[in-house]
Formats: C-alpha cells, sequence, structure tokens
C-alpha cells in the first residue's frame, strides 16, 4: 500500500521555499513560444514559484534568457508577459541600462565609486534552449541537455506525426490550491467520471491508459466519437502539460504562485489562431472550471486539519506515486 504524502505539506510556506529551490530551482521551466519574440528586442516574461525570467531576442537574433531583476536594488526590467523594448533593456526603478545580451551599459545617474566595474554587474544569465519552438529556462547550471528531458515527448509526438502549431492564445487562471493538488488532479483519470460528466461520455468505455517515461506521464483515451478532448496528454516534470489534439494544441503550466495558490497558464496553438480553436475552448473552460472547483474543495479539506494521509491506487494512480516520490525528494 502506497500512503500519500502528508497534508502539511500542502500550502505550507516552509514546504514551499524547500520546493522552490529543490524543484523549481533544479529544472527546466517554460517561458513560452520563440514565434511570441520574433523579433530584435521582442521579450517574453513569466514568474513560476517566485523566480521573475526573461528571454530577449538579442541583435544577434538569438533569444538569451536572464533574472528579471536589475543588479543595483532588484528593480524589474519588464512588466507583464511579452512586449517589445528598443535596443536594450531599462530598469523600472533607477533607470539602469543593459545590452540585450545582459551587458550593463549605463549606470544611469549613479556616479563614480570606488571598486565599482560595470563589467561586474550585467544580467544574471540563465540557460536557454528550445525545443519545437517551445522556449525552456534553467537557473541550473549542471542540469542535463533539455533534448534529453523531453525525448519520450518528442519520440512519442514524431511517431505519430504530430506537430506543434504556431501560438495563437494566451489565458491564465488562479486557483485557491497549492500547486500539487492541481498537479496530482492532472495526472490521473480515476476522477473523470466523477468530475468531468461530459468528457466521460465521450470517452465511453475507451481504456484509459497511464504510464511514465523519463520525465514525462503520458495519458492516452480514445473518445467513442472522436471527440475534441481524444488524444494524448503529456506531461513534463515538474509542471507542464503538453496536450495534443484532434484540432491543435494547448500548454498548461502549472504556476505556483505562493503556499496554497496557483496560477494555470494556458498557451493554445493553432495553425488557423485563435478563430480555429472554437471548441476546443469551449471544452477549455468547462474542463478547468470543473478541475478548479474540485482541487480548490480538496485543498479546502486539506487545510482543515482532519486528514493527514491516504492511500494511492496501484492501478489508476501509478503517476501520482512518481510524482509523490519526487517531491518527497525536496523535504526529507
Amino acid at each position: 500500500m502506497q500512503a500519500t504524502l502528508p497534508a502539511h505539506l500542502y500550502g505550507c510556506p516552509d514546504a514551499w521555499a524547500r520546493e522552490r529551490a529543490a524543484v523549481f530551482g533544479k529544472a527546466w521551466l517554460f517561458l513560452g513560444h520563440e514565434a511570441e519574440a520574433p523579433a530584435i528586442g521582442d521579450w517574453i516574461a513569466t514568474d513560476i514559484a517566485g523566480h521573475r525570467l526573461l528571454a530577449v531576442r538579442g541583435k544577434d537574433g538569438a533569444l538569451r534568457a536572464f533574472h528579471n531583476v536589475c543588479r543595483h536594488r532588484a528593480g524589474p526590467l519588464v512588466t507583464g508577459v511579452s512586449g517589445h523594448c528598443e535596443g536594450e533593456l531599462v530598469c523600472a526603478y533607477h533607470g539602469w541600462r543593459y545590452a540585450l545580451d545582459g551587458r550593463l551599459r549605463a549606470a544611469t545617474g549613479f556616479g563614480a565609486a570606488e571598486g565599482f566595474d560595470p563589467r561586474e554587474f550585467g544580467l544574471l544569465p540563465l540557460r536557454l534552449e528550445t525545443w519545437r519552438g517551445l522556449v525552456f529556462a534553467t537557473m541550473d547550471a549542471d542540469a542535463a541537455p533539455l533534448a534529453d528531458h523531453v525525448a519520450p515527448l518528442e519520440a512519442l509526438l514524431a511517431g505519430r506525426g504530430l506537430t506543434i502549431p504556431p501560438p495563437a492564445l494566451r489565458r491564465a487562471h488562479d486557483l485557491a490550491c497549492d500547486w500539487k493538488t492541481y498537479a496530482e488532479n492532472f495526472l490521473e483519470g480515476y476522477h473523470i467520471g466523477a468530475v468531468h460528466p461530459l468528457l466521460a461520455d465521450e470517452l465511453g468505455g475507451a481504456e484509459y491508459r497511464v504510464r511514465v517515461e523519463g520525465e514525462l506521464v503520458v495519458q492516452e483515451a480514445v473518445g467513442v466519437n472522436d471527440g475534441p478532448q481524444a488524444g494524448v496528454w503529456g506531461w513534463l516534470w515538474p509542471n507542464l502539460g503538453v496536450n495534443v489534439y484532434r484540432d491543435g494544441a494547448m500548454i498548461e503550466r502549472i504556476t505556483p504562485v505562493g503556499p496554497g495558490r496557483t496560477r494555470l497558464d494556458y498557451l493554445f496553438l493553432s495553425d488557423g489562431g485563435e478563430a480555429a480553436l472554437g471548441e476546443a475552448l469551449i471544452a477549455s473552460d468547462r474542463l478547468t472550471a470543473e478541475d478548479a472547483a474540485i482541487c480548490e474543495a480538496v485543498q479546502r479539506n486539506l487545510s482543515a486539519g482532519a486528514y493527514d494521509r491516504g492511500v494511492l491506487s496501484p492501478i489508476h494512480e501509478i503517476a501520482l506515486t512518481w510524482f509523490q516520490s519526487r517531491i518527497a525528494e525536496a523535504h526529507p
């Protein structure tokens, strides 16, 4: 019998701090699609578990990633999820100016200071790599290459002739639950019959299969009527869903924003743009609302104090067993 993680790890500030460093500080984190920053000076940015990250297109055409923090007194360089700067990044606090390759160009109005060498105050860099147009960054200089991380997903998509279309639409949803609560919901189909009645009808009696391959969890089901949700659900450690459907794809990032608080960042991809999403958007909104309601209810019970630990199904919750064992490594 496999016991679950203890309830106090869901929403605990100490657990949040450990996971922020040991999980998200070591992983490849999804930033966006390279098509969202096509021109010199274009940037995309996000915050994940308190890590504020950006990627900017340099004058040589390359994307580079940095912490979104000025080296003077920690002011922000950009605000929002995407935008454009004219040839340099400028701190919003005191106006320090940085070249697109991260070098400090001007400590605006700073004055002469003994021992101050601008060459030592460039932006804090991150490793950046792309896969099928998707941009990832990591704070871990020793992390294995991104290609190794996504290899099982690449094999799955290549074997089925599937592609990642260009970005069409971004959406975000705020949830009153711990990121692990939502991630664990994503990793099993056990709840579909009770929580998603329309999806259950669509899938009918089709076999629902879950397997773990390296850093990837694969969930598969074929709807009786080949509905819009029929397809492949892939989930990359630690927080990224890559969902490939009949009419396109959707990247779902489970973004921790604090203890017991989560933001779902959705990037819909379609060759036909937003206008072609149609039925997929309707289905996504319905499923998100259903998942949000049950996950927030579960979080309230995890925080109430009566429940401590439960058990995991050896049939339906194989991926949860794997996920929770990984999380446990951050909590010695």
